[in-house]
């Protein structure tokens, strides 16, 4: 199943991608209400409730793709969790050495955009880059996690692009200020449910094209840590909770690594894909005065 927030005339929805288009699911059964993280709360069961809605609305609600827009998938996540340098090569090229355990920071809600949304370069900085990564998004709370069981947490996978303003990045060890600026975030623009991936969306092919230029292009089972090691490490300190996002990190071919460097400029087009997941979509944008 592939579940979308989306906007229909304005209004939140949830949306549940079909052959014959976007099902307004919130339309059809305004209980499901429009908020996933709230679906989640619900508790296990919620998605399989859904997708029997679904499979009952014999083509009612049905939405063009011009009849809706998206919204990014989670727009107040209770946590939005990031890792670092969790590709090899990508630590690299970064001048790290390999890390020994999931290097973390956060993003923050304010920051995210919807699929189609313009990414913004900031007035004070022209080092805007770019960051294909692809997302998990918790289904139930869960503390103290075994890793074996961990991937019984994910209600599905999405697709992230952690947008970095690099010189406000590295002003400091600490990377949160160049990690969060407003209309940096793209997330979405559907959420994969793990039963149509490989398990732990693992060996799927993961690209950043920019102009149609593929600028990144991996596997993820080149991740350092994978997604059950994540979610155990994680849980150990924190309760992760229905709707948090953890981004699994970004393969080699930033624009900051480039010789010269590549940052994003107003007109370009940024496309992260991942196998089986799908294409989210943006374009770059210059802020107003």
């Amino acid at each position: 199943m592939r579940i979308a927030s989306i906007s229909v005339k304005g209004e939140p929805a949830l949306g549940v991608r079909t052959p014959g288009g976007m099902l307004n699911v919130t339309a059809l059964d305004p209980s499901v209400g429009s908020s996933l993280r709230a679906l989640f709360e619900r508790g296990p069961t919620a998605l399989a409730a859904l997708a029997g809605r679904v499979a009952e609305a014999s083509g009612q609600h049905v939405l063009a793709d011009t009849e809706f827009r998206y919204r990014p998938l989670v727009p107040e996540p209770g946590k939005f969790l990031c890792l670092g340098l969790n590709y090899v090569a990508h630590a690299t090229e970064a001048t790290y050495e390999t890390p020994k355990h999931p290097v973390v920071f956060t993003r923050l809600p304010s920051g995210l955009i919807a699929h189609e949304e313009p990414l913004v370069v900031p007035t004070c900085s022209d080092q805007l880059d770019y960051e294909a990564e692809l997302a998990v998004v918790v289904g139930r709370a869960g503390r103290n996690i075994p890793k074996e069981r961990a991937l019984e947490w994910v209600a599905g996978y999405t697709l992230f692009n952690d947008g970095s303003i690099r010189d406000y990045q590295k002003r400091t060890h600490q990377w949160t200020i160049g990690k969060n600026f407003d209309g940096t975030g793209p997330l979405g623009p559907e959420l994969v449910t793990p039963d149509e991936l490989p398990e732990g969306a693992r060996g799927l092919r993961i690209q950043m094209r920019v102009n149609g230029e593929v600028l990144q292009d991996a596997t993820t089972s080149d991740m350092i840590f994978d997604v059950a090691t994540v979610i155990a490490d994680l849980s150990v300190a924190m309760t992760l909770q229905p709707g948090d996002v953890i981004a699994m990190g970004t393969p080699s071919g930033v624009g900051a690594a480039r010789k010269p460097p590549r940052f994003l400029r107003e007109g370009d087009v940024c496309e992260v894909s991942v196998e089986g997941v799908g294409v989210l979509r943006n374009p770059v944008a210059r802020a107003a005065e």
